[in-house]
């Protein structure tokens, strides 16, 4: 690691190569714990998945904390590192407030297909390298006056971003966080401390609802905005938001393809419609999930078709087959047919039937 002065900022530098990349388990790929300011951290890269279509990185905390009563100001950067042209890294920076319930924050870099692509540079050789670049300050996220000097690329395609991202006057980008948060500003309050336990009793939830606690638990860790915009909501109003949204979580959690028939389509579709309409949270990051597995009823009915078909051509299959030993067996008895007829041929001579027998006086 390695230390830089940007305005009375000091920075140290962790550096994470990885190699192999297509190797690796890109569904939980995390750096190695690295300290930084008497502090652990992480990078983590966001799951890979046949439904992601975006390269996202976030910074989060590595130490076992309890879930309220820290906190951490900081100013950090992450950088995607161009290997062919130092230029076009993106960098992505931002100050923010780290505590029990914003333990990591993050953003979308650039398009897969963009970063699949070795003519980009960000994978050259199947391997990546990315920088996080940390200050810890015991001032608050908004008091710091940024210097921003960093050379950066913005991602091909914006709409692929799920944050909101704001451009400075000098090309640079901010962070924002992993929630869609880009609207707050300097002049609002820091972030909350709040978790989900410090918003709604989770000791008056039924044993089904208490089911859902973890899922709801993980999902604001990655989101926090989803505790915020519940501050004002009363008690029960809360238990019903986050209850709805454990319901959703925990279908798309344990329901498999093959549940996805008309009913189970009609009951997620249900749920999803009831929580965007009325809970008031910011789902965009979640939507992506649900309409993918409403999907899965067109493609339950053409793979029940397909097999339909696989089970009709491998009934013809058993048909041809029979009948390709039905002609193997006739064939094999015409030969031996043919072969008594010439021996019974033998020694014969042909007289014609309907000749008449006659006599003949000599």
């Amino acid at each position: 690691m390695e230390n830089q002065q940007v305005k009375n900022i000091s920075f140290e530098t962790f550096t994470w190569k990885i190699q192999n990349f297509s190797k690796q388990n890109t569904k939980n790929l995390r750096s190695k714990a690295f300290p930084i300011g008497h502090h652990k951290w992480r990078i983590r890269l966001y799951p890979l998945r046949k439904d992601v279509n975006h390269f996202s990185l976030y910074l989060m905390v590595a130490d076992s904390l309890p879930d309220y009563g820290w906190s951490r100001n900081t100013y950090f950067k992450l950088v995607l590192t161009n290997q062919l042209d130092a230029n076009k890294s993106i960098v992505k920076e931002t100050q923010q407030k780290f505590n029990g319930g914003y333990r990591s924050w993050g953003s979308t870099f650039l398009s897969l297909s963009d970063f699949y692509d070795p003519n980009q540079g960000y994978l050259v050789s199947n391997t990546c390298i990315i920088e996080a670049h940390v200050c810890v300050s015991d001032v608050p996220p908004h008091a710091i006056k940024l210097n921003k000097t960093s050379s950066i690329s913005p991602s091909s395609d914006p709409n692929l971003l799920d944050d909101q991202e704001t451009e400075s006057t000098d090309g640079s980008e901010t962070l924002t966080s992993v929630t869609c948060r880009s609207s707050r500003t300097e002049d609002e309050d820091e972030y909350s401390d709040l978790t989900l336990k410090d918003i709604i009793d989770l000791d008056s939830l039924g044993e089904e609802e208490a089911s859902f606690v973890p899922l709801v638990e993980d999902a604001c860790m990655w989101h926090p905005d989803l505790i915020e915009s519940q501050r004002n909501r009363s008690e029960r109003f809360k238990l019903w938001a986050f209850t709805c949204l454990g319901q959703v979580l925990h279908f798309l959690k344990t329901s498999k393809v093959k549940d996805m028939d008309e009913d189970g389509c009609n009951h997620l579709k249900g749920l999803w419609e009831e929580l965007v309409r009325s809970s008031g949270f910011n789902l965009t990051w979640l939507e992506p999930y649900v309409q993918s597995a409403l999907g899965m009823k067109s493609h339950l009915e053409r793979a029940t078709d397909i097999d339909g078909l696989r089970d009709n051509l491998a009934a013809i299959e058993i048909k041809m087959k029979n009948l390709k030993e039905e002609l193997a067996a006739a064939e094999a008895e015409f030969v031996e047919a043919r072969k008594t007829l010439a021996e019974a041929r033998k020694g014969y001579k042909e007289i014609d039937m309907n000749d008449v027998l006659d006599y003949s006086m000599f």
